[in-house]
This record gives structure tokens, C-alpha cells and sequence, in this order.
């Protein structure tokens, strides 16, 4: 069969320098450019592993590798590296927007072990929650200005989004390019009205970063009725808050794989791992 490839050359040579090198001693990695196109193939059509084409190798290693660099944070590294390098560019829009989405679990997602996942980085939940209309995983993101991910974490589809924001939040880390810490704060946090409430502005407040969170309609009139009481409405910029639909591009472009919009993975690393990778690949595009 003919296999659309999706690593232009272009990406790749930005891509390329940040793979893993061969190990001194052992067997040298297989291919890793069809390796990754293995990989996207796999989320962006939806298909099982086995269903892998030919000319994309074997899926036993394109499915080794996605796990086995989840785990030593790999993926983490080459999106973090990327970021660094869009940074020193210019080219991050530092006013962010805070979302989730609720991606349906296939059936093929349960059965995972509750304990002994690797080196613990898998929780125990495997970030799959139960509701009436069946199972599903919930993301989490930051998205910067241009509607491309910054920091993503999942959880179980039933959790809020409130209590996963200062985790959220913790996982924006941009190196710089020269001398310096990572930059972790933004200049202002774009979110909708599921995230207002006292303790997230506080937050913000805390760290200097302007919100822009609109309040619902119970607030507002819980604090109308408690007159001085219930002190002066928090700020808010219309004007800005339109730039939110940047993380709402950003979720429509993830869910353009099928593996993603659907989740097919028992592990939870594994998930996150491939959303990561259709991070880095929406990062090398520009």
C-alpha cells in the first residue's frame, strides 16, 4: 500500500538533531525518521499497531520506542528543546489560554494492570474515568497565542478542570537559549468560566500573571447580594479574552488524529506521549 508521509524534510532537519544517538555499545537504533513516521501513521489514521504498512517497519518497535522514550522523558526533551528555539526566535505569544477536552476511550483502553506500571510514571487510574457515556480520558493544555501547545497532561475524563490548572500551569517550562532559568510564567492566562474562582486568581495574582477569566453568573450574583461585603468585581478584559479561541484551534488541530480524538492506549504515558509528539510536529511546521 502507499503511505502518505507527513516529516517533510524541513521538519526533520530540526527534528533530527535532537534524536536520541546511538548507544555506544549494543545494536544501533533502527531508522528513526520511519520510526516517528510509524508512529504518526498509527495516531493520525486510528488503526491498530498490527495494521502497520510495511514500509513503516515493525510495529514492535515503533510501539517499544514510543513507550520506552515516555518513559525516560524523551518526548518531553525535543518539545522543550523546540520551545527553547522558538523562544530565542520570538516566536512564542506568551499571552496563553488555558482548555480542556474530553477524548472517548475505546473499549481496547481497559484492562490495563492497576500497579506495577514503569519506573511509576503511570497512574494508577491509567487517566481513564467512567461516566454514562462510557469510558474517557480528559486533556489538559496550555496553548500560546499562535494555537500551538505549550504544556499538556491528562486525567480521568469525570476530573474538573480547576483542580488540574496549577498542575497544568507547573508544567510550562521553556529552557532559554542563553543563560538564564526556564521561563515558567506567562504574561497573561486566557480561561473560561469553569475556571473562576478565588483560589486560580489568587494564584495568578501570586505570580504576577494577569487573568482574564470571565465570572458566571452564580458568582456575579453572589456577590451583588453581599453588597460591600462581597467587595469589587475582578478585572476584566474583553478585548483580550477574544484571543481564547487559540486554544480552542489548538484542540481541533491535536484532534485531527484519530488516535487522539479516540483513545485506543491502556497506558496513559503512552497517550500523552503521542500527544506530545503531535506537539513537536505543530511546533516544526513554522
Amino acid at each position: 500500500m502507499s503511505v502518505r508521509w507527513v516529516i517533510t524534510d524541513a521538519m526533520w532537519d530540526r527534528i533530527e538533531p535532537l534524536m536520541p544517538a546511538d548507544p555506544v555499545r549494543g545494536r544501533r537504533w533502527a531508522d528513526h525518521r520511519r520510526t516517528l513516521e510509524a508512529i504518526v501513521w498509527k495516531y493520525r489514521t486510528g488503526s491498530p499497531w498490527r495494521d502497520l504498512p510495511d514500509e513503516l517497519g515493525s510495529f514492535q518497535t515503533a510501539h517499544k520506542r514510543l513507550l520506552r522514550w515516555a518513559v525516560d522523558g524523551t518526548w518531553e526533551r525535543i518539545l522543550a528543546a523546540l520551545l527553547a528555539a522558538a523562544d530565542g526566535a520570538d516566536d512564542i505569544g506568551w499571552t496563553v489560554s488555558v482548555d480542556s477536552t474530553i477524548c472517548r476511550a475505546h473499549q481496547h483502553a481497559a484492562g490495563a494492570r492497576k500497579k506495577g506500571a514503569p519506573d511509576r510514571v503511570e497512574p494508577d487510574d491509567h487517566a481513564l474515568g467512567r461516566s454514562r457515556g462510557g469510558l474517557s480520558t480528559k486533556v489538559h493544555l496550555v496553548s500560546d497565542s499562535h494555537a500551538r501547545p505549550l504544556a499538556l497532561r491528562v486525567s480521568a475524563g469525570q476530573a474538573g478542570d480547576a483542580p488540574a490548572f496549577e498542575v497544568v500551569m507547573a508544567s510550562i517550562r521553556v529552557p532559554r537559549s542563553g543563560p538564564g532559568r526556564p521561563r515558567t510564567r506567562p504574561d497573561a492566562v486566557l480561561a473560561d468560566r469553569a475556571y473562576s474562582s478565588r483560589a486560580i486568581r489568587e494564584h495568578l495574582r501570586r505570580r504576577g500573571i494577569r487573568a482574564v477569566i470571565p465570572q458566571p453568573a452564580d458568582q456575579v450574583g453572589h456577590r451583588l447580594r453581599r453588597g460591600r461585603a462581597g467587595g469589587r468585581p475582578p478585572g476584566f478584559d474583553a478585548e483580550v479574552y477574544k484571543q481564547r479561541n487559540a486554544v480552542e484551534r489548538c484542540i481541533n488541530r491535536l484532534k485531527q488524529w484519530r488516535g487522539l480524538a479516540m483513545r485506543t492506549d491502556k497506558l496513559a504515558v503512552a497517550y500523552q506521549a503521542a500527544l506530545h509528539l503531535a506537539a513537536i510536529l505543530m511546533w516544526t511546521r513554522r
